[in-house]
């Protein structure tokens, strides 16, 4: 019976988990629509901006707002070509540069873009900054966050279906399982599952930035920036969310000439 209990729990997983990605055609997990997602996302964007400092009027903020500008365009022409012309209707875009040390930056669900100016010397070009922000807004185009959500959730229901499965063991018993289940789904299923997103990112990346017009082959040059700055902090790669910087900028060596083929195409639209 228990032994049900758990499968039946993966399943019902696998049977709500149905969605396409509307860049890659590919079923992904995700639970959550963009009709439940964005207004939160829109909301809670609202607030970090009221309790961060956002720069204005400056060189660098209309350098932010320019080439999100030419991302947002290029991901309009994207999705019209592959016939998901519809698909961004309800995108609010923004584009905010955040007085910040940090080196970062990222897009919410729905199109709201956040750039923090600890990353500017590190982007240095426009092409860099466009890299940067062509692989945030890729995130929001594929659904990562609603697909974390998801994952975060089944891996849940998985904790569930260990708990009730080892309910009749000894209290050791069930802390070995518990215990090897998180070990076991976090870097087996989850830290994986995000490398993934981030890879897929980049690859939808070096496409936008093609189709606004930068040279994908300068995301080399600022990751390998971003390599030198971080290097030596960053954990073993199957410990992590992020591929390291070896193994992404292989896979951008790799995936360049596609991104120029495909912004070629989609460059004969008018």
């Amino acid at each position: 019976m228990k032994k049900q209990i758990v499968l039946g729990i993966c399943a019902l997983g696998l049977v709500f988990s149905c969605a396409t990605n509307p860049i890659t055609g590919k079923k992904t997990l995700n639970f959550v629509s963009n009709s439940e997602l964005f207004p939160s996302a829109f909301q809670q964007y609202g607030t970090f901006l009221k309790e961060n400092k956002v720069i204005t009027g400056t060189a660098d903020a209309r350098k932010v707002e320019s080439i999100g500008l030419k991302i947002k365009a290029a991901a309009e022409k994207y999705l019209t070509y592959l016939g998901q012309s519809q698909y961004l209707k309800d995108y609010r875009w923004e584009y905010k540069l955040i007085d910040s040390k940090e080196v970062n930056a990222w897009c919410m669900p729905g199109g709201k873009i956040v750039v923090y100016s600890g990353i500017l010397p590190i982007t240095k070009t426009d092409a860099g900054l466009a890299t940067v922000m062509g692989h945030e807004v890729s995130h929001a185009l594929a659904n990562h966050g609603a697909q974390r959500m998801s994952a975060g959730q089944l891996q849940q229901l998985g904790a569930v279906g260990v708990a009730v499965a080892t309910s009749g063991k000894s209290a050791e018993t069930q802390q070995i399982w518990n215990q090897a289940y998180g070990v076991g789904s976090q870097v087996g299923v989850m830290l994986p599952f995000s490398r993934g997103h981030e890879t897929e990112a980049d690859k939808i990346g070096l496409t936008l930035m093609a189709i606004a017009g930068y040279n994908p082959e300068e995301s080399i040059t600022f990751w390998s920036r971003m390599a030198a700055q971080s290097s030596g902090q960053a954990p073993p790669e199957f410990m992590s969310t992020h591929p390291s910087d070896a193994t992404r900028i292989a896979n951008l060596k790799a995936l360049i000439p596609e991104a120029k083929a495909m912004a070629a195409k989609v460059g004969i639209l008018k």
